[in-house]
């Protein structure tokens, strides 16, 4: 489910137009290495932690287990609900990104239509629908779809390399463009600066590591698991991300006719004029567009167990309603993906008066799953990481700096991808990720000081475990049976 989740050919696709702006092949390639070993170190980090504390409550539930008992509620809430919001923001930005891409897809065979806002909006809708019958009706076979999802992404971005490679029919780059050309004057941002903006895609395509812990409970022996899935996660999307853009960047056609495009999503546009006729780039752009309906269905599934989990422990309004699994749907818990779903539909409308809304969506994926996962790291930090001497996966002499690091690159990306694209800024430009995280952060204060300063008692924590593997159920009984 990690890669199915991760879906680095699309993270990378969906976006990519920032990257154009923002310098080019430099900000593409150099980027993405670098952004694959900041993430690194937290995907070590999370892995440590996971390995003591594995729980579909993931990174709030650690939270509570880590902060003193004075702050443990309070840090446990702020954490939870930045975990929620971000897994609702970050599936919205597949499905929506999705959208894009089938308007994409059409625009290889009928160039000449310009899809409206509203007609955008109603296709994310139906993307939406086909992530919900997945979901709600084939849930025992989400495990087999995610096996699907990783042979069709492996054996999709081979052959993607294969068909640029040989075709290439507007000629080849040379590698002192590949790995040198970088152009921020679109942007209109300091060169420096302009090279941090064009992150965006790259910090997205892993913003979504830790969710795979919101299936802990449906995994066996989680402790050991879990830790390698998140771990393995970034050399093996590091490494399938490089082949994918290198592909593209050797055959890469005039940028500037690249970022006319209406949809936002070039990616149609340039497997079209590198394979030289439609039927070629259709080919290509149908292996990415099943790329992202899979990523659609699996992350719309890990955001309803996030829920979930939050909604279990008393933490968002009408819990008890949104905690309750359905017997009559596999086990899932529909009230919970509903709410996740209805969210995801709300906010979506934000592209009827933004065409920068994508951005808007992934910025809040990144800024709130990424203060998520650093907030534990940065406790178990400030603690000495007396905590985590006894984890089944531990860091040892290093695990200081690999904290260090990974605290200090989220803290940086949520100042980072605040920002908007391109200045000067107009209301149709702006990135509204600060105000959505803002937003939603003034609800969650709101509710706190209405309710949850009187009823939330954090999670359960089990009695004194001797074992690690103890905690494969911590912070709840688990109503989930299946394995992934």
């Amino acid at each position: 489910m990690t890669l199915a989740i991760m879906a680095v050919p699309f993270g990378l696709a969906a976006p990519i137009a920032t990257s154009l702006v923002a310098g080019g092949s430099v900000v593409i390639i150099w980027g993405w290495i670098l952004v694959s070993i900041l993430t690194q170190t937290l995907a070590l980090s999370m892995a440590e932690i996971c390995s003591k504390y594995p729980t579909s409550a993931g990174a709030y539930y650690w939270c509570y287990r880590l902060a003193s008992p004075r702050t443990r509620l309070l840090t446990s809430w702020i954490n939870g609900w930045l975990l929620v919001v971000g897994v609702w923001t970050v599936a919205l930005s597949v499905t929506f990104g999705t959208a894009q891409l089938i308007v994409a897809g059409v625009g290889i065979y009928h160039p000449e239509w310009n899809a409206t806002a509203w007609q955008t909006y109603v296709i994310f809708l139906g993307v939406t629908a086909v992530s919900c019958v997945f979901c709600l009706f084939f849930n025992k076979h989400l495990p087999t779809l995610d096996i699907i999802c990783a042979c069709w992404t492996g054996l999709g971005i081979i052959v993607i390399l294969i068909c640029l490679s040989a075709k290439a029919a507007l000629g080849r780059r040379p590698i002192s463009f590949v790995l040198g050309n970088f152009d921020p004057s679109l942007s209109g941002w300091t060169p420096g600066w302009s090279f941090f903006i064009g992150l965006l895609p790259h910090a997205y395509t892993f913003s979504s590591i830790g969710m795979i812990t919101n299936m802990a409970e449906e995994v066996h022996n989680p402790s050991e698991i879990l830790p390698q899935a998140i771990v393995w996660s970034i050399p093996i999307g590091a490494l399938s991300g490089v082949i994918f853009l290198l592909s593209i960047l050797f055959t890469l056609p005039d940028v500037t006719t690249l970022l006319q495009v209406s949809s936002g999503q070039p990616i149609g546009l340039i497997f079209t004029l590198i394979m030289g006729c439609r039927a070629g780039g259709f080919g290509l752009w149908f292996i990415l567009f099943g790329i992202a309906m899979f990523c659609a269905i699996s992350v719309s599934c890990a955001a309803s167990r996030a829920t979930w989990a939050f909604a279990r422990d008393a933490a968002i309004p009408f819990h008890q309603t949104f905690s309750t699994i359905s017997p009559h749907f596999e086990d899932v818990p529909v009230n919970a993906f509903l709410l996740s779903t209805t969210i995801q539909v709300l906010l979506g409308l934000v592209y009827l008066g933004s065409s920068a809304a994508f951005n808007a969506f992934a910025g809040v994926a990144v800024m709130c799953l990424g203060a998520s996962h650093a907030m534990p790291v940065a406790i178990s930090l400030l603690n000495g990481r007396k905590d985590m001497h006894d984890a089944p996966y531990n860091l040892g002499r290093f695990g200081t700096v690999i904290n260090a690091v990974a605290v200090l690159w989220n803290v940086f990306t949520i100042v980072l991808f605040s920002m908007p694209s391109v200045i000067p800024v107009t209301k149709v430009s702006m990135n509204y990720a600060s105000v959505v995280f803002v937003g939603f952060g003034v609800v969650s204060a709101v509710w706190y000081m209405i309710n949850g300063r009187f009823y939330y008692i954090g999670p359960p924590i089990p009695e004194e475990p001797t074992d690690s593997s103890e905690f494969s159920n911590s912070g709840s009984t688990s109503p989930f049976s299946k394995e992934i």
